[in-house]
């Protein structure tokens, strides 16, 4: 665990929250007035992944951002399993006790299944969704064979499956306080020039003893032993989602969760979604192209503010220089 005041040189300058709704001790940023952005985190990374985001969108929107139960600057308590629904659980507990209502999801890697758990839940506090490079399991048809496929042609899940088939993932991940970097490139990080020494030091320090990698582990281990169970929507919860504005911004590099496999899932549970791809981004797309991926919410959330239904326009495809005139590889989901 992070401890609670550290900023790592000032690149995560957030006072540090904290709630005990979900059983243990929950760090969340709490940055900004308006209309509620929850950004949801995924595998390896913490609320640090979202700095930029936050600092970009906090002046118009209500920015809160909780680590996972494992993750970051929240406990990893020794007594709980890790699966998908453990968060779920963890992720509702929390919201109900902060009152958050009129929520747009912000969701990457783990956090959109996360996310979709709770809008399949509780649709009624839920406004708007935002895939960045995250999975949308909303009970389509078509989801196991592509969850299949898609792990056949992941080195991720390639890995976790060999690893954990001959001992060794525990042994490995146990040491991810070490081995943070080489987890993030083999997902498909791409931009190098954000490496700094503060920036290793943030996504290592989460995990300083063996005993504090049991959320990546969990995580990890879930899809090796069959342990992680996409929540069910009901027929009102897909009724209502398909009615949501929705944007997918996707790193194309993403070399763990290929586009050609997920925009069909975001299509299929979004039918009015926007999507916009990031040639030159991988899986960690605010980390890759953090100017283009606010600019990109942004103009979805200026898009959908004053209704709640999508408009049907393209949005943009921003250009190396993060200008915001259409490009042709712009489109609306089909």
């Amino acid at each position: 665990m992070i401890a609670a005041h550290e900023t790592f040189e000032g690149t995560f300058p957030y006072a540090p929250h904290f709630n005990s709704s979900p059983g243990f001790r929950m760090h969340f940023v709490d940055e900004g007035t308006g209309p509620v952005l929850l950004c949801l985190h995924g595998e390896p990374t913490w609320g640090y992944l979202f700095r930029k985001l936050v600092a970009g969108l906090s002046n118009t929107h209500r920015v809160v951002v909780p680590d996972h139960m494992g993750f970051g600057k929240s406990e990893t308590p020794g007594n709980r399993t890790y699966w998908l629904r453990d968060h779920v659980d963890n992720l509702e507990a929390f919201v109900l006790d902060l009152e958050l209502r009129d929520i747009t999801l912000v969701m990457h890697d783990f956090g959109g299944p996360v996310g979709m758990g709770l809008l399949a839940r509780r649709p009624d506090l839920i406004t708007r969704v935002i895939a960045l490079n995250a999975p949308t399991p909303f009970g389509q048809s078509d989801l196991a064979q592509t969850l299949v496929t898609n792990a056949s042609q992941s080195p991720w899940f390639r890995w976790i499956a060999r690893a954990e088939a001959d001992g060794t993932l525990d042994h490995v991940l146990g040491a991810l306080g070490y081995s943070a970097l080489s987890t993030l490139k083999l997902n498909g990080f791409q931009d190098n020039t954000v490496i700094t020494p503060a920036w290793i030091r943030a996504y290592e320090a989460a995990f300083p003893t063996r005993e504090e990698t049991l959320g990546a582990l969990g995580w990890a281990k879930g899809f090796a032993l069959g342990k992680h169970h996409f929540e069910t929507p009901s027929r009102e919860s897909r009724e209502a989602a398909t009615r949501l504005p929705a944007l997918t911004v996707w790193g194309t590099q993403d070399r763990t969760l290929r586009a050609e496999h997920f925009l069909p899932l975001f299509r299929a549970a979004f039918p009015h979604g926007l999507v916009s791809e990031l040639p030159a981004a991988g899986h960690y797309s605010p980390e890759d192209a953090p100017d283009a991926t606010i600019a990109l919410v942004r103009l979805f959330l200026d898009a959908t503010a004053e209704d709640s239904e999508p408009r049907g326009r393209p949005l943009p495809q921003l250009d190396a220089d993060h200008n915001t005139q259409p490009l042709p590889s712009a489109r609306t989901a089909n």
